[in-house]
């Protein structure tokens, strides 16, 4: 008998007391199973109002965007089925998340990516920074495995198990393209799918600032070449 499959959603946070209320009242709840936001050492009222709204929430006192989703990880159960990542900022549209797992659920894909750069998205929600970051390191990857991303997006969506054969590493800024790249090490059927993007609430802890964006930029670089190399 087929059985309804669990959809988890992690959420790293990190101060994002205005927006998270918002993020997680529009996740759409009939088919979404648990949420799961990672605190990520807020000092502000993030995790109040994240416990007000009904998400297990749980901590991780070391700092970084991967480290966050690994705690995610980690505090899974077993039955879960697929696993989406969504940011805590309010840029992404949880409504869209039966865009992102509609193509798992219908077995045309394990990952699927929400590609912002395909997508609507808002004047200014993605800064020049980061759009050109998103060109070098799909260029870049395409380059060295011939698939042709659009975006590094963190809205996206993975059967449970094939994350966990992943095995996930990065604590930081290279985690998305970490996943992305060893998903075609793997040989899973990924697809993009269009998400729409909008300016986030409050400022970005990465491209908002200079050191950010360049820290990130390294990193993600650097991941694209230390897997391009690695057999």
């Amino acid at each position: 008998m087929h059985h309804k499959p669990k959809i988890s959603v992690i959420i790293p946070a990190l101060n994002e007391e205005e927006s998270i209320g918002q993020v997680l009242n529009d996740i759409p709840g009939e088919i979404v199973a648990e949420v799961i936001v990672v605190d990520n050492g807020s000092n502000d009222n993030t995790v109040a109002v994240a416990n007000s709204l009904g998400a297990r929430v749980i901590r991780e006192p070391l700092k970084g965007y991967g480290a966050a989703c690994l705690k995610g990880i980690s505090m899974l159960k077993q039955d879960t089925d697929i696993v989406v990542f969504l940011d805590a900022d309010y840029s992404d549209y949880p409504q869209d998340l039966h865009t992102i797992v509609e193509p798992i659920l219908t077995g045309k894909a394990e990952m699927v990516i929400g590609s912002r750069m395909s997508g609507a998205r808002e004047k200014r929600a993605l800064l020049p920074q980061a759009i050109f970051g998103n060109k070098l390191a799909t260029f870049l990857i395409r380059l060295l495995w011939g698939f042709k991303y659009t975006d590094l997006g963190p809205f996206r969506a993975i059967k449970y198990k094939d994350l966990l054969a992943l095995n996930m590493l990065d604590k930081n800024f290279g985690w998305t393209v970490e996943m992305q790249i060893k998903a075609l090490k793997k040989g899973l059927r990924i697809l993009e799918v269009p998400v729409r993007y909008r300016k986030r609430i409050g400022r970005s802890k990465i491209t908002g600032t200079f050191s950010g964006t360049v820290r990130a930029g390294v990193k993600i670089i650097y991941t694209i070449f230390k897997y391009g190399f690695l057999k």
